[in-house]
C-alpha cells in the first residue's frame, strides 16, 4: 500500500509529464496522463482499501472486510484523518459482533477523528448509544440517540432509533415497591 505522501507525488510527476506532452504537441497522451492522475488524487482522498472493505461488508462478508483493513499497516500515514475515522468505523462494526468494549473504542475514535456523511456519524453514534445502554448508562445513551436522531436527516435509520427508544421504554418499567402497591384487593388483605 502506497503512503497518503507518494500518491501525491506520483500524481505532480504524471501531472508534469502531461504539461511536457501538451507543449510537445501530444494533446491526446497528456489528456489521458490528467485523467490518470486523478486517479491518484482520488485515491488519495478515498482509500483503496477502505473502498474495498466497505464492498465486502455490504455484502456482509466481515472476513473479507477485516482481510482489507488488515492491509492497512500504519493508518495514521498512510491515511487522511477522516480515512482514518472511517478506518476506526469500520473496525467497530466488525468487532460489534464479538466485543462491546473495544467497538466503543473503536467508535468513539471514529467520532473524534470525524466521519464525512452525517449518516455514518449517526450510525456510530446509534450503535454507542446501544453499547452505552447495554452497560446501564441510561443518560449519556439516551443522550448519543438524540445525537443521532438529529444526523438521520434522511430517515435511513429511523426504525432502528425507534426499536432503541422502545427497548430503552421497556427496560425502565415502573420501580414497584414490595408491600406498598398492588391491587385493591391484596391491599384490603393486609388490613389498609
Amino acid at each position: 500500500m502506497y503512503n497518503k505522501i507518494i500518491k501525491l507525488i506520483i500524481a505532480i510527476g504524471i501531472i508534469a509529464f502531461a504539461v511536457y506532452q501538451f507543449t510537445e504537441g501530444y494533446i491526446g497522451n497528456g489528456i489521458a496522463l490528467i485523467f490518470l492522475s486523478l486517479v491518484f488524487i482520488f485515491l488519495y482522498f478515498k482509500n483503496e482499501f477502505i473502498l474495498l472493505a466497505f464492498l465486502r461488508l455490504r455484502k456482509q462478508d466481515f472476513e473479507g472486510a477485516k482481510k482489507w483493513l488488515n492491509k492497512i499497516k500504519n493508518p495514521e500515514s498512510a491515511l487522511v484523518t477522516k480515512q482514518q475515522g472511517y478506518y476506526n468505523y469500520l473496525h467497530g462494526i466488525m468487532v460489534s459482533q464479538d466485543n462491546m468494549n473495544e467497538a466503543e473504542k473503536y467508535f468513539k475514535k471514529a467520532i473524534s477523528l470525524g466521519l464525512s456523511m452525517d449518516h455514518d456519524l449517526a450510525m456510530a453514534k446509534l450503535n454507542l448509544a446501544g453499547i452505552a445502554f447495554s452497560k446501564r448508562r441510561k443518560q449519556e445513551a439516551q443522550k448519543l440517540l438524540t445525537e443521532a436522531t438529529k444526523l438521520d436527516k434522511q430517515g435511513m435509520l429511523t426504525d432502528q432509533i425507534k426499536m432503541m427508544k422502545q427497548n430503552m421504554k421497556q427496560a425502565v418499567g415502573p420501580n414497584q415497591h414490595y408491600g406498598a402497591g398492588g391491587s385493591v384487593r391484596s391491599q384490603k388483605r393486609r388490613g389498609r
